[in-house]
């Protein structure tokens, strides 16, 4: 992880030093004034998100804030996708002289992807799985949504949330679990505008449970707590709680902190004759919980790569990067997220609201 934390910074910076290259050459015709102007333009776009993350807390108007994020999440997908397009086109240019114009080729092949990527963004699958467990609970059937990684804030808007509620309460879930990154980067904007009352209107009679995930520790994780005490999410941090039913609920604290509770400790106080749904934000050490017999386990983090190739590594580093799979004991769902963060675009991915019909 440390290594890809030194890597990635380097392919981001040669990625839009080569776009850039490709670029000049287009504008080398341009007057002196003129090139200074774009590639101004060029460089600001590059590290526009850059700017919106580190200033988030200062006292830089919010709507400047909101915009900087914006431009520079379309810009890391927009280059890319011109930098995978332009390396193809430069290639195969070295056979077909046509080709050799690989800019004008690759940018409406970029803006198509992106257009489909947002799309496909805005029109999130619905998961159904049936789960029967061999313990009993009171009171049937019951319906669960479960969904992750919403990151409200610059990305995921107001109005998205109030998309993201209907749909969830077209459901008609008995309970909601969250499982982490509710919160983006800041809670600042949350308290902006009436996210609060938004959540508010979530319809689960057994209740809204969640979790904290890495990105509430990046907004600060007492923020978040403070937050989410004004809505009616219940933060369960190495907690452990009983439903009317019997149902057992365990939350636990996300993997960033490094103090965080065993499982096997946090799971002392549990009652194993009845279910256990184990909310735990990033799906690390499933072996574990299956071999303590946690009947189902429920994670997000890792948005199943968000967009292409990059699904194909979270399919590496994870050993479930997403889906449902039956384990020896666990019935294990990590959901690649209702958003997404940063970027507004699903590719070769999708976004989801898992329905779990427990028997």
């Amino acid at each position: 992880m440390k290594i890809a934390m030194l890597v990635l910074p380097l392919f981001y910076l040669a990625g839009n030093g080569y776009l850039f290259w490709k670029v000049w050459q287009i504008i080398s015709g341009v007057p002196i004034w003129g090139r200074v102007v774009i590639s101004l333009l060029f460089w600001v776009a590059a590290f526009s998100i850059f700017i919106s993350i580190g200033l988030r807390e200062s006292q830089v108007p919010d709507m400047l804030l909101r915009w900087f994020f914006r431009i520079g999440a379309v810009w890391m997908v927009f280059m890319l996708y011109m930098v995978m397009s332009l390396i193809v086109f430069d290639i195969v240019g070295l056979f077909v002289p046509v080709l050799r114009q690989s800019l004008l080729f690759a940018l409406p092949i970029t803006i198509s992807i992106l257009v489909y990527g947002y799309f496909n963004y805005k029109h999130p699958k619905m998961e159904h799985i049936s789960i029967d467990i061999e313990k009993s609970h009171e009171g049937g059937p019951m319906r669960i949504v479960a969904i992750s990684d919403i990151h409200l804030g610059y990305g995921t808007t107001l109005t998205d949330l109030r998309g993201y509620v209907k749909l969830i309460n077209a459901q008609h879930p008995d309970l909601v679990l969250i499982a982490g990154d509710l919160i983006d980067n800041s809670v600042k904007p949350l308290l902006c505008e009436p996210f609060a009352d938004a959540l508010a209107m979530i319809n689960a009679p057994m209740g809204i449970y969640m979790v904290p995930g890495n990105h509430e520790y990046i907004s600060g994780i007492d923020a978040s707590a403070d937050f989410l005490s004004r809505t009616p999410i219940t933060l369960l941090s190495d907690r452990v709680v009983s439903l009317p039913n019997g149902v057992q609920i365990v939350g636990r604290d996300d993997r960033i902190n490094r103090r965080r509770m065993p499982l096997d400790n946090l799971i002392d106080s549990v009652d194993m004759s009845r279910p256990v749904i184990l909310l735990d934000h990033q799906p690390y050490e499933l072996a574990e919980a299956d071999s303590l017999g946690i009947d189902i386990q429920i994670s997000g983090h890792t948005h199943h790569g968000q967009i292409f190739p990059l699904n194909l590594i979270t399919d590496r580093l994870f050993e479930q990067s997403h889906g449902y799979r039956k384990w020896c004991n666990s019935h294990i769902i990590v959901t690649s997220g209702l958003s997404l963060w940063g970027p507004p675009f699903r590719i070769g991915t999708n976004s989801e609201m898992v329905v779990v019909e427990l028997k």
